[in-house]
């Protein structure tokens, strides 16, 4: 465990930028001048991984140049696989615009079975199309071993993984990047990885058809707070030149299946990379807040981190969201969220803590989703206590990351997220139940000092 942490102890900063790196086990392996010699530097393969199309816009276009051993195209072909729980089929169950909420995911037991991250990952709710490129879907990964000779590649989308308990080292082709709760990893689409673990591991994945991750527009903000570009972190290039006789298989996911490849060697044998697709990680802590400093709840929007716009001008095909520690300060307010009904589909996961509007029953590796249009807010406890509280400079959320997956799309919930997974809270409507009307009709406005 030490000396992989000693492997990744250095990253490359910055969102988005042009970066470079090269084993500094072969020095010079970064061809000068161009991107595809005639011979590359130590016999390398030059393998271009495109994550835009190539006439995209200059501050669109996405591509990097991996200089490898041997080129991706060297294996043998791909075989259906089964999926297991993760899915893109929507139309599994009726559709149930209730107020859902799920206890925590369970996390299979080591000593019954070994599972690994792939194996482990099962999809809650989703919408769209991977085909048409358009849609995204939310899933949960539950498990308790490493992957081993065998990675995986998603052809359709993005990944953002989001730990929850204990922490995940990702090898992938651009380097290894060491993930902890309170932190997020973006693996883009088609770049392959493999994950390994350190005991009963549980997180939550964001995943995303035909758009990117960028940072959201700041506009009257200025031009700094919220997630910098600095704190975001590339890994440096590492390579391993290993055959594997009895076969490593590559798993891709496409056009929502699984299929899977045989070849006789890691396909973590890139030597040097540049360019400007990559994954990265952020820390949820660098989050620099803004809030209301004096009456009112701001729209949860000024706590975006992340978005993936679609063609509407405004509307993300998802937002990552969190609800860090921060002060609250605002007067002749309620502080806590408001109730609400959201042309959004909001679904929301707790990393650590308790988060504010319902401290009982919203627990660290469960989750919730609230539908569009169906209404949503404070339980009862939370409304009558923050109704009459002195309003004082306080703590909110001290010890707490809640985080929220928002989307313009329609989700719908899974046949294992309604029924397999047996984590439904089918108590949850009850928070609400004991809310009772404060209604005086004889009421006046008191007088003012």
């Amino acid at each position: 465990m030490t000396e992989l942490k000693i492997v990744i102890s250095v990253y490359m900063s910055g969102f988005g930028n042009e970066f470079s790196s090269e084993d500094p086990r072969c020095p010079g392996s970064l061809p000068e001048g161009q991107n595809n010699p005639q011979l590359c530097p130590y016999g390398l393969y030059a393998e271009q991984l495109s994550g835009s199309a190539f006439t995209c816009p200059r501050p669109a276009n996405k591509r990097s140049w991996l200089y490898r051993i041997l080129p991706s195209v060297k294996h043998k072909p791909f075989a259906a696989v089964p999926c297991g729980n993760l899915t893109e089929n929507w139309n599994e169950v009726e559709p149930d615009p209730n107020q859902l909420r799920w206890l925590p995911f369970t996390i299979p037991k080591s000593a019954e079975k070994k599972v690994d991250f792939v194996a482990g990952l099962q999809t809650v709710c989703g919408a769209g199309d991977a085909k048409s490129r358009d849609g995204i879907g939310i899933h949960v990964y539950t498990c308790n071993t490493s992957m081993f000779n065998r990675c995986f590649n998603n052809s359709d989308g993005d990944f953002m993984i989001v730990p929850q308990q204990g922490e995940i080292l990702i090898t992938t082709e651009f380097g290894k990047i060491m993930v902890q709760p309170n932190e997020i990893v973006v693996i883009q689409q088609g770049m392959r990885f493999s994950v390994d673990v350190f005991g009963e591991t549980r997180g939550y994945i964001l995943e995303v058809y035909g758009a990117h991750f960028e940072l959201p527009d700041l506009g009257p903000i200025g031009a700094n707070g919220l997630a910098n570009p600095r704190d975001f972190l590339c890994p440096v290039a590492w390579y391993e030149d290993r055959k594997v006789a009895t076969g490593y298989s590559v798993i891709n996911k496409y056009q929502g299946k699984l299929f899977a490849c045989q070849q006789d060697f890691s396909p973590f044998n890139v030597v040097a990379w540049h360019g400007n697709y990559t994954p990265y990680k952020y820390n949820l802590k660098n989050f620099m807040v803004v809030n209301a400093v004096a009456f009112d709840h701001a729209d949860p929007s000024i706590f975006t981190v992340l978005t993936a716009k679609s063609t509407r001008p405004g509307v993300a095909i998802a937002d990552f969201v969190i609800f860090p520690p921060r002060w609250g300060v605002a007067d002749h307010t309620f502080r806590p969220p408001y109730y609400h009904r959201n042309c959004m589909s909001e679904f929301m996961g707790l990393i650590e803590g308790h988060y504010e509007a319902k401290a009982e029953g919203f627990q660290p590796g469960g989750a919730s989703l609230h539908s569009m249009m169906t209404p949503h807010g404070p339980d009862t406890e939370c409304f009558e206590k923050n109704s009459s509280a002195e309003l004082i400079p306080e703590r909110v959320a001290e010890g707490t990351m809640a985080f929220m997956f928002e989307s313009s799309f329609s989700m719908a919930v899974t046949k294992w997220g309604l029924q397999t997974c047996q984590r439904l809270d089918k108590s949850y409507h009850h928070c609400w139940e004991s809310l009772r009307s404060h209604f005086d009709p004889n009421w006046k406005p008191s007088k003012q000092e």
